[in-house]
């Protein structure tokens, strides 16, 4: 029986594992969402509480939020205000005049009666200059203000302060004689731009009622609750059940009772207040530290719905555990084989090509391996593919240069010969092609790649011996290499064309005889071989052309092949950060330096 129920499970799964990517993640859809919606559906009306109370939740904070960011929009934008006696000469320099005249108290007013005019909850705005003189400008339907009442007051909360605003929490001023304001204010020290000595204080009074009301009356509809709005000291400011601003003990206990629960910037929490049970909401105020609390009665918010919390958790729970199961175990079977492909496409990006993917099922994951298996295969034959046609390519364009050279050389010499034998006979003819059957078997019999230093320079020197012949006692050669250096390899025909290319450029237009010094030394791990002459050398722009057309610049036709191939070559050869350098001055001479290879440890003579 548990065999058969074993080949039954390997069937199904078999028929799964074989479906194409899209119906298996239809069944997988099927079975992990359809089902626990379609049962979570039947249950949803006693999910209802925790839908409810979040909902509520979330839009109580939104609430808070939004009119404590617009209390502190508000009291932000007065304490911009309080700073712009600093830019206003005229107040700067009346608040320093002991002596209050005409124009004094008409500036003053006017100052004070444009920022008196900047909120309409602005009761009063007062200025106070260096010698305690008190300027004020007050709101419509308030008569009379007693600001010698508050004086050594402000000295005293902006003493501390230094330029900082200070903002004063709530208070109550007289008006009017007999009447009364419950305000908070806004306060700042001026301080004088040109000395920075404090000449004076700026007062702003806000009415509570008429500015609270307005943020906390839609908060109110809204949630159908009462809103708090408590300072940094924990004075209550303002409560929204009580519109006539006058604090009750009732009123103190709940915002105490309120404010213990606050212990985070922004939360909520649950509290019973007079056998009530209330959802509380608040946020903490980074900038002024006053609190705004939301508070929603419960009953109001729980009251349409019917509660079964217990059996909605348990089947909620079940659902999730059986289908996080199915999901785990489905995931993993359906992504192993991508992660193994995943796994071996990492070392093929590391430059590993010996990997192969073995598909188990027949469906896309199946054929995906297989296109990738058949994608390594390409990619090694398109490998070797490069690497036989850049090494076929290296080789021909060595070929092709090194004849472009030997030509170049042979035509000079027997121009050399030629014109020698119908000058005279002459023995040393007889020299000059033995000289030349040495040059030509060193540059055509020869077919290594490389050669060492010391052959290079036994080329140089014959064809030293051929020119002397031409041109005598108008030569001469200096070698001054290390012994270290001539067992290193280098490819042929390398300072041949470079001495040729100083010879009949330097050398021979110069009047009387003429110098040409090879040397060699190591510079940053390279071989550095250079050779120079004390010819006629050439101008800048000449210079510049040159060493332009080394690089591959547009000039190159006009120097020849010569000191090109040879550039080329060695390129071709060692890399692109190898080569020649050409450096020149006209009348001293011309230096061209060769970089031909990193130094090994060990070379051994050919």
């Amino acid at each position: 029986m548990v065999s058969y129920i074993k080949r039954i499970v390997r069937r199904m799964w078999l028929f799964l594992a074989n479906l194409p990517m899209e119906r298996k993640l239809i069944v997988v859809f099927i079975f992990l969402i359809s089902l626990p919606i379609t049962y979570v559906s039947y249950l949803s009306s006693r999910s209802t509480f925790n839908s409810v109370l979040s909902s509520s939740t979330k839009s109580a904070g939104q609430m808070a939020d939004s009119a404590s960011d617009t209390i502190d929009r508000y009291v932000a934008d007065l304490k911009r205000y309080t700073a712009l006696p600093l830019y206003n000469t005229d107040v700067q320099f009346y608040l320093e005049q002991r002596n209050t005249d005409w124009e004094k108290n008409t500036s003053m007013s006017m100052f004070l009666s444009y920022l008196n005019h900047t909120k309409e909850q602005i009761i009063a705005v007062y200025l106070v200059d260096k010698y305690g003189s008190v300027f004020f400008d007050r709101a419509p339907g308030i008569n009379e203000l007693f600001p010698a009442e508050r004086l050594a007051q402000w000295q005293s909360l902006t003493e501390g302060a230094g330029a900082a605003p200070v903002v004063q929490g709530r208070h109550t001023i007289r008006v009017n004689s007999g009447d009364h304001k419950e305000v908070f204010s806004v306060l700042r020290t001026i301080t004088s731009v040109s000395t920075l000595k404090n000449i004076g204080i700026l007062v702003f009074d806000i009415d509570i009622n008429n500015l609270f009301k307005g943020i906390v009356d839609p908060v109110n509809a809204v949630t159908q609750g009462n809103t708090l709005i408590v300072d940094d000291k924990g004075e209550l400011m303002y409560d929204g059940e009580h519109m006539d601003g006058q604090e009750t003990p009732k009123q103190r206990e709940h915002a105490q009772m309120l404010l213990q629960k606050v212990t985070t910037p922004n939360g909520h929490f649950q509290i019973t207040l007079d056998g009530l049970d209330v959802l509380a909401v608040y946020r903490v105020s980074q900038k002024t530290g006053w609190t705004t609390i939301v508070s929603i009665p419960l009953d109001r918010i729980l009251s349409p719905v019917e509660k079964n919390r217990n059996r909605l958790i348990f089947t909620t729970l079940s659902i999730i555990a059986f289908a996080l199961v199915v999901a785990t175990f489905i995931s993993y079977a359906l992504t192993k084989p991508l992660k193994s492909m995943v796994r071996l496409m990492k070392q093929v990006q590391h430059g590993n090509l010996d990997v192969w993917l073995h598909p188990k099922y027949n469906d896309e994951i199946g054929m995906l391996g297989s296109h990738f298996n058949r994608m390594i295969i390409r990619v090694k034959d398109l490998l070797q593919e490069v690497s036989l046609t850049e090494k076929r390519k290296q080789k021909a364009d060595m070929r092709a240069l090194q004849n472009q050279i030997n030509p170049h050389f042979i035509y000079n010499t027997l121009e050399s010969i030629r014109m020698l034998a119908e000058s005279s006979d002459d023995p040393r003819v007889a020299k000059l092609t033995y000289l030349l059957g040495l040059q030509m078997r060193y540059g055509i019999v020869r077919s290594e790649e490389t050669v060492t230093i010391r052959h290079e320079l036994d080329h140089v020197r014959n064809y030293l011996h051929l020119l002397q012949i031409r041109f005598p006692d108008k030569f001469r050669l200096n070698i001054h290499v290390p012994e270290e250096f001539l067992p290193l390899p280098v490819i042929k025909l390398v300072f041949q064309p470079i001495v040729e290319n100083a010879v009949f450029h330097g050398l021979e237009p110069k009047e009387g005889p003429g110098t040409l010094n090879i040397t060699a030394w190591e510079e940053d791990g390279k071989t550095v071989f250079c050779v120079e002459d004390d010819g006629i050398g050439m101008d800048e722009d000449t210079l510049r052309a040159l060493n332009n057309s080394l690089m591959g610049g547009a000039d190159g036709e006009m120097f020849g092949i010569g000191l090109r191939n040879v550039n080329e070559r060695i390129r071709l050869h060692y890399g692109g950060s190898f080569g020649l350098h050409v450096q020149s001055e006209l009348g001293t001479g011309t230096r061209v330096t060769l970089r031909i290879e990193d130094l090994s440890d060990d070379h051994s003579e050919e």
